[in-house]
């Protein structure tokens, strides 16, 4: 197993808790991680049609086998336990007795939080991120290959080329899914919207024009990226609310959660094709976004991770909030500092003031240092980016 940066996290969170529900995208390790946190509990996974049965048509008797707790993998297979383990665990009293995992936000964070409110802990866990790939010593050796490489843990544990696992993942996994979560007619159509968006990855999103490319309406790309968005395959950046008195943009902006996803769907199957691609400034940024969200995400924390865009075209890539205090993140994909890459950091710190803190410039290239009272960080220490 691969250690996993959220495993103390996941640790402190029982001992404060009777249940902690363990979330995050489909083969992210949840299952792996909560076996290893919690080696000596039952396991029972509710993807098993026979677990499901017993657990649905007698969910005392079934939890009457678990004394002590355990791990109920893919919980929200059947939503109608919990309501049941909420009564078990107001009883017992102790804390750490169930650790749940579960790979949809739709209907299972309200079902856990209308019936264990107060009761347990979420924490998501996302693909491996580079500090864990490091940790493993398993780091791809070049920023190309660790863009079409991603994150997800099969693609390491079992050394299989990317080009050879994404196609029945998203077979098995995200199509599978978005017919649980929504009714999809057309699947064609679906498909072709998934990759629509990921020529959109890093660009601020238009409902109307993704709609009007894929052929559908409006309302149905709003409900395809929510889903896609519960399947924890992409997230919106929202843009931050500080205007400074200028006119800002309104609309998020698009990111997939990982980049070897991003590149397959893409089209991209080899570390040659990115080096020209016409998106690789984009797979980039894509990719050092996926890596902030992951740094937060390991630590328990929600990202207060925005995006500042003026209409006069003046923007900040990412703006870490932090209350009375803004960090702005610049994120270019050229190995090569050059003046330009602070142009947009610098107008803005001048506009913050002292809110400013911390100004960061993620780049391309090997080498980490200070220039222009600007912490500048090679790719591949992404993790620095929140330690001050």
């Amino acid at each position: 197993m691969i250690p996993r940066d959220a495993h103390s996290r996941l640790r402190t969170l029982l001992r404060g808790f009777p249940v902690v529900t363990l979330t995050g995208p489909r083969q992210s390790g949840k299952t792996t991680l909560a076996r290893a946190v919690l080696p000596d509990r039952p396991y029972f996974s509710l993807e098993d049609p026979d677990v499901r049965a017993l657990a649905l048509d007698d969910p005392r008797a079934f939890l009457d086998r678990l004394p002590d707790g355990g791990v109920l993998d893919e919980i929200h297979r059947a939503p109608e336990l919990l309501s049941y383990l909420q009564t078990r665990v107001d009883a017992d009293g102790r804390m750490g007795l169930f650790l749940l995992t579960g790979s949809q936000q739709f209907g299972l964070l309200s079902d856990i939080t209308q019936s264990l409110a107060g009761r347990t802990a979420f924490l998501e866990l996302l693909p491996l991120s580079l500090h864990e790939l490091a940790t493993a010593g398993i780091v791809p050796p070049g920023i190309d290959d660790a863009l079409l490489a991603g994150g997800y843990p099969a693609l390491f544990d079992r050394a299989l080329p990317p080009r050879h696992w994404f196609p029945a993942y998203v077979t098995a996994y995200v199509e599978r899914d978005v017919r649980q979560l929504v009714q999809v007619h057309d699947l064609d159509a679906f498909q072709r919207f998934v990759r629509l968006c990921a020529g959109r990855s890093g660009q601020i999103l238009n409902f109307s024009s993704l709609a009007t490319d894929c052929g559908v309406s409006h309302n149905t790309a709003r409900a395809w990226i929510a889903v896609l968005e519960a399947s924890y395959l992409l997230f919106q950046l929202r843009p931050h609310h500080e205007n400074f008195n200028k006119r800002l943009i309104k609309a998020p902006k698009l990111y997939f959660l990982d980049t070897g996803l991003l590149c397959w769907l893409l089209g991209i199957r080899e570390v040659a094709q990115l080096a020209a691609h016409p998106l690789r400034g984009a797979i980039f940024e894509t990719f050092v976004m996926a890596e902030l969200v992951k740094t937060l995400a390991n630590r328990g924390e929600r990202p207060s991770l925005y995006y500042w865009r003026d209409s006069n075209g003046n923007e900040v890539d990412v703006i870490a909030d932090a209350g009375t205090k803004l960090m702005p993140i610049e994120i270019k994909s050229g190995q090569t500092i050059n003046r330009e890459f602070f142009v947009s950091l610098n107008r803005w710190r001048a506009l913050a003031g002292e809110r400013a803190v911390s100004p960061t410039l993620v780049y391309g290239g090997a080498e980490s240092f200070e220039r222009q009272g600007v912490r500048v960080l090679r790719w591949n220490a992404v993790a620095r980016v929140f330690r001050g």
